[in-house]
């Protein structure tokens, strides 16, 4: 699951969280530079994007989180399907708790 948000603190704020509810067996957080069209204006913005390394299972309780305690009023919370090694899928699968 992939999100945004506008400042390292809330991106180190909102992974502190997942991992503590083993949400996700790894997040990474990256700076990015954003382009978009808000209220019809055509904006970009520095931002930092976290993805989130999780199983399909916790999928709806890390997009649950992530909108509650999310800073935006429109976060972008997107998820696609990927495929690991073996030996890494092991691994994220015992790092996620299973609800």
């Amino acid at each position: 699951l992939t999100t945004t948000v506008a400042n390292r603190d809330d991106a180190r704020r909102l992974a502190g969280l997942v991992l503590q509810q083993a949400l996700a067996a790894c997040v990474q957080i990256q700076q990015i530079e954003s382009h978009y069209r808000w209220d019809g204006a055509l904006q970009h913005e520095a931002e930092w994007r976290l993805d989130c390394k999780t199983t399909a299972a916790a999928l709806p309780a890390l997009c649950g989180l992530l909108q509650h305690e999310h800073p935006y009023q429109v976060p972008q919370l997107t998820a696609q399907p990927l495929h690991a090694s073996a030996a890494y899928g092991a691994w994220a699968q015992e790092q996620v708790a299973q609800p």
